[in-house]
């Protein structure tokens, strides 16, 4: 199997120091195992999309010589590399996603949300609370069909089963286990018809063959629902976390 790893910053603003390390972990990981090193932009939150940080990471990664091998300005087979351009990739995935059962429609307005959080301190959207809330796990699927026909507003969100033990094997930290009642049901479409990171980078790492996944550990939080994700969608993306590795 060739090695392909994958260096995904966000056009939010100025490479920083800490991105240019990532990179060259991941552009000298594939030089070493004679692999491709491949640039993703990961533009979902537009909110936060600063205008020109695309092309300021292009040339910061030319400047200091990590040129990749495909990605965003540079071609490749696997593309289009900016997330932005993959939304039907993103929204097949999440409505295969709500059929197989593993998540689901979520109508909950903000301001509602904002109100349950304002009366439980420490409210989380989750396995044990999303019974009380509006979503297509509590409506009827009459209901459920009526809301979307007409156009209300909706985001899917991950359904976590509790009691499960996911295990993750680190090239670095070795086997890594936690349990699915530590995760929230987290949101992998939003209501704007963009991907969250959860489901995104997932989809995009199976989908471009990233074999490696390579930052730091600070980052595995964050993963951990990606993980969960993984072990209980298709088959065929089951695969993407038998190797997480972490340099630093």
């Amino acid at each position: 199997m060739s090695v392909r790893v994958r260096f995904a910053p966000s056009p939010t603003g100025a490479l920083h120091i800490g991105g240019v390390r990532t990179a060259l972990y991941n552009y000298l990981f594939a030089k070493q195992q004679g692999g491709a090193f491949i640039l993703r932009i990961e533009d979902t939150d537009r909110t936060r999309y600063v205008p020109g940080a695309e092309e300021y990471i292009i040339e910061t990664l030319k400047w200091v010589g990590l040129l990749p091998d495909e990605g965003v300005g540079f071609g490749g087979d696997k593309g289009p590399y900016r997330q932005s351009d993959r939304k039907e990739i993103y929204h097949h995935y999440a409505r295969e996603l709500v059929q197989r059962g593993h998540a689901y429609y979520a109508f909950d307005t903000p301001e509602e949300l904002a109100l349950r959080k304002q009366a439980e301190e420490n409210f989380t959207y989750n396995q044990l609370t999303r019974s009380g809330l509006s979503n297509s796990l509590t409506l009827s699927e009459t209901e459920v069909e009526s809301r979307l026909k007409a156009g209300m507003p909706f985001v899917i969100r991950l359904k976590v089963e509790p009691g499960r033990s996911i295990h993750v094997h680190d090239l670095i930290r070795g086997e890594v286990v936690f349990q699915s009642g530590e995760l929230d049901d987290k949101v992998l479409l939003k209501a704007d018809g963009m991907p969250t990171y959860h489901l995104a980078n997932i989809v995009d790492d199976h989908r471009m063959e990233i074999t490696h996944v390579i930052r730091g550990k600070n980052g595995f939080p964050v993963r951990r629902t990606m993980c969960y994700c993984m072990r209980v969608s298709a088959g065929q993306i089951r695969c993407l976390f038998f190797r997480i590795c972490r340099l630093f």
